[in-house]
């Protein structure tokens, strides 16, 4: 999803890389004196980068509007959250500091100053020793918390209303902010949760447990209710089973260049214009709330008014009391469309509003990725039976018509083709297709097994062996052998605080 709001990023205030530190809250990440890098999926296509000029891809990008505030191709199949969910989930892997202007070319030269496992290094900085400023002063084995009114539903924050987070790009917008906060929460309810069940705990031993729970947990939610949901069903478990044939590696993983400047910003497509976010703003819309955080300079010491806090019955399928009957919020359909506000982002006064589809199109040209078709074949070189989309297919619809007018029916940029691919290929675009589906499951699926300290990998190998609910003080589910999202946010009760 990349940088859902902004592709141009807002400089590195909490670079999680440190020389200095080779472990963080326990985890040992092999650094070495420089920070990991982006790399190439598919180096073999790297003398084969696709060029437009700029025109061209402003003409493609001006059509790639949904035109609808409330569109009636809504994907069914996933609820709104998980579009700030992967948000959530693009800052814990990867912050890339360049902006367009400053953009290389060479991917090999890039610096990620993210881990590129699912670690939760965004949210847990370098432990309550060297990031304290996180941690409660009286109990640092937990995170602080911010307040909205007489509720602790904020993030913490400064005088100036920014927010004291392991990531500032997780107060972009309000629903990648509540989404940090409930996995602030997250954590210190498993503290609680432990204390209870395991009195014996305590200290650095008490946390490191609970950073475990938290991020085996996160994992599972990631792998199998997250992109199993945006991908062909069974495609995680599959890829499992027979190996991973497009990401690979030699001992640690890294950031696919192709995945985070284009396949990843699948992201954007999902925005929605409007959102029913609590029953006080019932059809708000959306840039209204990307204001209302520190990053624009609205809050202050205050924080966010209690009237704001996200009803998450809204946003994710909890079940409970009172869901009956409530507007719920689905995602957009996975397709070249884009909400309007997103073509033009705010700006500082007196200057241009920026297009996110341009951004997004350029920076692929910039950073010399393959055609989405030079993807597509080398992809069904490796699997078989993998299609690669026609001409014919790709001029479909307005947003086709210019795609062919520029030649982009022969030869399109990967993040169009990956849309398109959705829109032809991917049940209407209510997932991905073929192409992004095995990309985005074989990248997940690699940067768990990658990561030692992951539930895969470390003292419990993926044979079955561990799933939430075999855990030693198994977290409450709906479904044996599951847990998601949804229960997750009610694990930790705090769905509806404003009440309805």
């Amino acid at each position: 999803m990349g940088q859902l709001i902004t592709s141009t990023g807002h400089g590195s205030l909490h670079r999680t890389f440190d020389p200095k530190h080779e472990k963080i809250a326990g985890r040992n990440l092999g650094r070495v004196n420089a920070p990991p890098l982006f790399g190439q999926m598919f180096p073999t296509l790297a003398d084969e980068p696709h060029t437009a000029d700029d025109a061209a891809l402003r003409a493609l990008a001006d059509v790639m509007i949904e035109a609808d505030v409330n569109p009636s191709g809504d994907a069914t199949n996933i609820p709104a959250g998980f579009t700030y969910l992967g948000q959530f989930i693009d800052h814990d892997i990867s912050l890339d500091t360049s902006s367009i202007s400053d953009v290389t070319s060479d991917p090999l030269a890039l610096e990620n100053f993210r881990t590129p496992c699912l670690d939760l290094d965004s949210l847990y900085g370098r432990g309550p020793g060297d990031t304290n400023f996180l941690y409660q002063k009286g109990d640092k084995q937990k995170f602080l918390i911010g307040t909205s009114g007489a509720l602790p539903n904020d993030l913490p924050r400064n005088p100036e209303g920014l927010a004291i987070i392991g990531d500032h790009r997780n107060d972009e917008n309000l629903l990648v902010a509540q989404t940090h906060l409930a996995f602030l929460k997250f954590h210190n309810k498993v503290i609680d949760h432990l204390r209870d069940k395991e009195p014996a705990l305590a200290g650095d031993a008490l946390f490191l447990e609970a950073r475990r729970i938290v991020t085996w947990h996160y994992q599972w939610i990631v792998l199998f209710d997250f992109v199993g949901r945006l991908t062909e069903p069974g495609l995680v478990l599959k890829i499992k089973d027979e190996g991973r044939k497009l990401y690979r590696f030699k001992k640690r993983p890294f950031m696919p260049i192709e995945f985070a400047t284009a396949v990843y910003r699948l992201g954007h497509s999902m925005v929605r214009e409007r959102y029913s976010h609590n029953k006080n703003f019932l059809d708000a819309q959306f840039l209204n709330f990307f204001e209302f955080t520190g990053l624009s300079g609205f809050l202050g010491p205050n924080g966010l008014p209690d009237n704001w806090i996200i009803d998450w019955r809204r946003f994710y399928e909890v079940k409970g009391s009172n869901t009956g009957g409530l507007p719920f919020n689905f995602a957009r359909k996975l397709d070249p469309l884009l909400a309007a506000e997103l073509h033009t982002l705010p700006a500082p006064p007196g200057q241009q509003r920026p297009s996110l589809p341009f951004l997004n199109l350029k920076r692929g040209v910039i950073r010399g990725l393959p055609s989405g078709q030079a993807v597509a074949k080398f992809v069904r070189s490796k699997i078989g039976g993998t299609p690669v989309m026609t001409p014919d297919q790709i001029a479909t619809g307005p947003d086709g018509a210019v795609a062919k007018a520029q030649g982009f029916d022969e030869a399109s940029p990967l993040w169009y083709y990956i849309l398109k691919e959705a829109q032809v290929l991917g049940d209407r675009g209510n997932r991905l297709g073929p192409v992004g589906s095995r990309i985005v499951a074989e990248v997940f699926l690699g940067l768990v097994a990658g990561d030692k300290d992951s539930f895969i990998r470390d003292e419990n190998p993926w044979s079955g062996k561990w799933s939430p609910d075999k855990e030693a003080h198994p977290l409450p589910a709906d479904e044996a052998g599951k847990f998601t999202m949804a229960d997750m946010l009610n694990f930790v009760d705090d769905i509806n605080p404003t009440g309805d």
